[in-house]
């Protein structure tokens, strides 16, 4: 921030300087062309007035002198033009120069402000970061330990003593240190995502400044400490990236359980009024069984009938419970979901994800509420392994995600056509779609459309 207000205040100062010049070369030779006609006027008219008292020689070498005095005046004036107009250029030069350094330098704030930073490590676990940081940190204390963070080329005596003359060299490299190391810890301490590479060159810029502070003294901070340095920096912020990370991994694991555990009370209250139903059958149809012994005539067509009907929602409702059952079995089994939201998101922006919930349609009326209108459902999708299903949509539109940092958003940015596609390219690819694959392919989104006639008739 101080170089690109430095590097302001020098392109205005330069582009007024330059202005200034511009008018003052085209006003010099002006104002001295004039100054001569009128001194030649001014000789020419005393020439005519005392013509007759005054020798006319004389008059005429005067003016010639003057003439001469004034041409050379002139031709000074003239190379302090061609002066000024190489100083023009000059500056001019500059202000391109200093303009092109605070385009850079605010080219390189735009590009750290979205904090694209590649990363120098890259381990899998936030531990590996946290033991090789101990590492790196146990190098520099062993550096400082040995003498070896910071030396002098020079033998340095005090008084006559050169064991005076060490230990002062010793304080010198101590208080050195302990300012480089200020700065690295204060940057170390306030890295984030976005400002990595601001403060590797706060670290680089105090080694070179107290470098050049020391070189009276022949003493400087090594290269090999700076290393030390940056690669704690770039630890540290990879950690903290890797440990949000890990944090996010964990909220979704728990999210999963909580859904989990849903999904089983469901199945298991599933179960149970299955159970139920097929019992109550049961005791409908063998009761039914034993009046129709007893009855005759048109009440025994009327009990024949009923039992009919019981013993179909007896197989139903055993159907329903082996349904419950099968599907606690099925760990995997679940439903892909196609949504839009066209006033949250806008057109061509479609959710992809996967619910074991036994009525997905609760789920999207739950996730429905964080933004501001209804979600419209496009396809509703059975998978015997939805898991699976799911993972393998969401690479096959990987670079159509709207979040390409955030894998586990689930919004892509593609049309119905290439969903459905996919979805029966996958389908048949797994095996593991068995119903038919059906997509609506319009968005109903109401209450959006309504907002937009009340919002068109208000105005």
């Amino acid at each position: 921030m101080e170089l690109e207000v430095r590097g302001t205040q020098a392109v205005i100062q330069s582009h007024m300087l330059s202005q200034l010049l511009a008018i003052v070369i085209v006003l010099v030779p002006v104002v001295l062309f004039l100054q001569a006609k009128l001194e030649q006027v001014r000789l020419r008219k005393l020439l005519r007035k005392y013509n007759d008292s005054i020798n006319k020689e004389e008059l005429e070498k005067k003016l010639d002198s003057s003439i001469n005095r004034k041409q050379k005046e002139l031709d000074r004036k003239q190379n302090d033009i061609d002066r000024l107009t190489r100083e023009k250029e000059f500056l001019d030069d500059e202000i391109n120069n200093l303009k092109r350094e605070i385009f850079d330098i605010e080219e390189q704030g735009y590009i750290q402000s979205f904090g694209l930073y590649k990363p120098k490590y890259d381990f899998i676990k936030s531990e590996d970061y946290q033991l090789r940081l101990e590492q790196v940190r146990s190098r520099q204390k062993e550096m400082l330990k040995n003498n070896t963070a910071a030396i002098c080329h020079g033998e340095w005596e005090v008084e006559g003593s050169k064991r005076k003359g060490k230990k002062m060299t010793n304080d010198f490299l101590t208080l050195v240190l302990r300012a480089f190391n200020g700065e690295c810890d204060v940057a170390i301490s306030n890295v984030k995502y976005n400002n990595v590479n601001k403060h590797e060159k706060i670290i680089n810029r105090a080694f070179e400044t107290l470098n050049k502070l020391s070189k009276t003294t022949h003493c400087e901070i090594t290269n090999n400490y700076l290393s030390f340095k940056i690669r704690e920096l770039h630890l540290v912020h990879e950690w903290h990236e890797k440990k949000e990370e890990e944090r996010e991994e964990q909220r979704i694991i728990r999210e999963r359980m909580n859904e989990e555990k849903r999904i089983q009370k469901e199945i298991e209250k599933a179960r149970k009024e299955a159970e139920k139903e097929e019992k109550r059958y049961q005791d409908a149809l063998e009761k039914a069984r034993q009046e129709v012994e007893q009855a005759i005539g048109k009440p025994r067509e009327e009990l024949e009938h009923k039992i009919e009907q019981l013993e179909q929602q007896l197989a139903d409702a055993r159907i329903n419970k082996e349904n419950a059952i099968s599907r606690a079995q099925m760990a995997k089994s679940g439903h892909i979901y196609v949504i839009s939201n066209i006033g949250s998101f806008g057109e061509n922006i479609y959710r992809i994800g996967m619910t074991r919930r036994l009525e997905p349609s609760e789920y999207i009326r739950e996730i429905s509420p964080a933004v501001p209108f209804p979600f419209d459902v496009h396809a509703m999708i059975f998978s015997e392994s939805a898991l699976e299903m799911e993972n393998l949509l969401h690479q096959y539109f990987n670079d159509r995600r709207v979040n390409k940092v955030n894998t586990r958003n689930e919004f892509f940015q593609v049309s119905l056509d290439e969903i459905d596609q996919a979805v029966r390219s996958i389908a048949q690819e797994t095996g593991t779609v068995k119903a038919e694959i059906t997509l609506t392919k319009v968005a109903e989104a109401e209450q959006y459309r309504k907002t937009l006639a009340i919002e068109g008739n208000n105005s």
